[in-house]
């Protein structure tokens, strides 16, 4: 079985529990509750496609053992102080990772998700989730739709305008594999959504 570390890695590109939520080391517990619930709403298996729920359930599981460790204020000491988590409790072996969500956060709702989707767009978060997405992939418009929530190959246009703004305005620096993306490219990412 792979490490919690290593899974960090795998699905969310990195090995710091941190980084994975998007927050500092000196993040609150209410930060890190909500860094967490952010999170996991993105990948709740309940809310995304039956082709990737496998993948999503996994990330869930993930956030879960992150958040079960963060939230404990010893086991949170112990992790900053050695970089040392308790992977073998049985607690945490255990736990069914819905059971825990639900406990945490009130029942989420189609509505609430089309709620938090209509604040979300155009908002300040999204421009910086947006320009976190286009710096760590370079540009890459494929890596873009996949990391900033609520986006799609419809939502293309929209992205592309803000992107070119922040290009503009000196917020982003300039990339060739977005300025001078290959037509095959943007061809091959509308067949693959159809």
């Amino acid at each position: 079985m792979a490490s919690l570390l290593d899974l960090c890695e795998q699905y969310f590109g990195a090995r710091n529990f941190y980084e994975v939520l998007k927050i500092p080391k000196s993040a609150n517990d209410k930060q890190v509750k909500k860094a967490y619930h952010k999170l996991s709403l993105l990948v709740h298996p309940d809310r995304v496609e039956e082709s990737i729920k496998a993948e999503a359930t996994e990330k869930f599981k993930v956030l879960g053992r992150i958040h079960s460790i963060l939230s404990d204020n010893e086991k949170r000491k112990i992790y900053d102080e050695s970089g040392q988590y308790d992977e073998e409790s049985e607690e945490v072996v255990m736990r069914n990772w819905a059971d825990y969500w639900r406990s945490l956060f009130k029942p989420i709702t189609v509505e609430d998700i089309n709620n938090y989707e209509k604040n979300y767009k155009g908002s300040e978060t999204e421009i910086k989730d947006l320009k976190r997405a286009y710096i760590d992939s370079k540009g890459d418009m494929d890596y873009i739709l996949e990391a900033v929530p609520f986006t799609n190959c419809d939502e293309e246009p929209r992205l592309y305008a803000i992107i070119e703004n922040l290009i503009k305005d000196g917020e982003v620096p300039e990339f060739k594999a977005f300025t001078n993306e290959n037509d095959k490219k943007k061809l091959r990412r509308k067949r693959k959504v159809r």
